[in-house]
């Protein structure tokens, strides 16, 4: 009983010690509880030195920070000295109040109650408890008291290779809806593009892949010409581009830069966006102009640009003379037509084959060949 007793002081413990630190202790409406968790122990009655009509002696109040835990100590170890003390005496009062013999007998009734109540829910035999045979679904759960067996199959459902094909199907028939009916209504919102003006030189370029997540989603690329930042001298604009290094382009005259380190694209957006104002304010910076550090590409490799012969050039007078020829052959194929000049393949070697003699085994060959008469052995052909 005394066990119990300061168990549920220990209990009443954790909770008013969850103070905040620096800050006042909050006062109970009841008596306080004790530190400790030492359980009572009573002498055995069997001993020499205890009698029927002796009370177990009171143990006196202890305190000891190896009874909090980690968050309690360093809970209790936060507060002023004089808020440790206000501590200490509600925790003595607790003490006093959980050990005092009306609280312990009244506890003492309501445990073995408890008990008793207990021991009738419980039975006293295995064989009282109903076994249920797991089903294969059921198999390796922890309560297997509320799993009872497989139902059977009655036949009035479908599988679940079947129930995927239906979500499949309803999948397909709500983005056909979506197409049909809300796609159509998009043209209304349509704008005409208009190219960004002059005050605008930043481009922005997003990666999406369409609601999926994605690591390469967050990164955004920036993209600038410097002769648009019309703010820039000549001197700065080319301290600009020393300071941008192997970013700059010297071919196209574009800077650009990605930046992916952040884990939205709204933050690296702003990141690039500070960067270029970080850049614009150093390039104004007149105390160091950079104009004896010398401009280097290096890193961007010059590819040969082939120009096209102006000899080659399909002018307008080549083209006309192209069109003479054309239509020149054409007239000239239509009047052999007419006259019966016009040469055919397939007609030249028929006359021809007409008036070479052909031998007898060329032409029992011949006739194998086409299916007509099978030939018996191998036949071989003298010229």
């Amino acid at each position: 009983m005394a066990a119990a007793a300061n168990r549920l002081g220990f209990t009443a413990l954790r909770h008013t010690s969850r103070t905040p630190a620096r800050s006042k202790a909050l006062p109970l409406k009841g008596p306080n509880r004790s530190f400790h968790t030492t359980p009572f122990h009573r002498r055995r009655e069997d001993s020499e030195d205890s009698s029927p009509s002796q009370k177990p002696e009171r143990q006196p109040f202890k305190f000891s920070l190896s009874d909090l835990d980690s968050d309690e100590r360093s809970t209790y170890t936060s507060l002023s000295p004089k808020e440790r003390e206000q501590w200490r005496q509600e925790a003595q009062q607790m003490h006093d109040y959980m050990t005092s013999p009306g609280v312990e007998s009244e506890l003492q009734g309501e445990v073995s109650q408890a008990v008793y109540e207990t021991s009738q829910e419980v039975p006293d035999t295995e064989t009282d408890i109903k076994r249920i045979k797991p089903g294969f679904f059921a198999m390796g759960e922890l309560e297997e008291q509320d799993s009872g067996e497989d139902g059977e199959f009655e036949e009035d459902d479908i599988t679940s290779l079947g129930h995927g094909e239906l979500e499949q199907h309803r999948e397909m028939r709500h983005y056909a809806r979506i197409a049909a009916w809300e796609m159509p209504l998009l043209s209304k919102l349509a704008k005409p593009f208009t190219p960004p003006p002059l005050d605008h030189p930043l481009r922005f370029r997003y990666t999406t892949y369409m609601g999926e997540t994605h690591p390469g989603s967050k990164k955004i690329v920036l993209e600038f010409c410097t002769r648009d930042l019309r703010a820039l001298t000549e001197p700065q604009r080319i301290k600009l581009i020393k300071l941008v290094g192997p970013r700059y382009n010297p071919e196209t005259d574009i800077v650009k830069m990605s930046s992916e380190m952040f884990e939205t694209p709204a933050q690296n957006k702003r990141y690039l966006g500070d960067l270029v104002d970080t850049l614009m304010e150093e390039a104004k910076d007149e105390t160091d102009t950079f104009e004896d550090v010398p401009l280097d590409f290096r890193h961007h490799k010059f590819k040969p640009k082939v120009e096209f012969p102006d000899g080659w050039k399909l002018t307008k007078a080549k083209r006309e003379k192209l069109e003479e020829g054309r239509t020149l052959r054409l007239e000239q194929e239509r009047k052999r037509e007419v006259q019966g000049k016009l040469v055919e393949g397939v007609r030249v070697v028929e006359e021809a084959m007409k008036r070479l003699p052909v031998r007898n085994e060329s032409r029992e060959l011949l006739e194998a060949q086409q299916g007509r008469k099978p030939v018996r052995g191998k036949q071989r052909i003298r010229r």
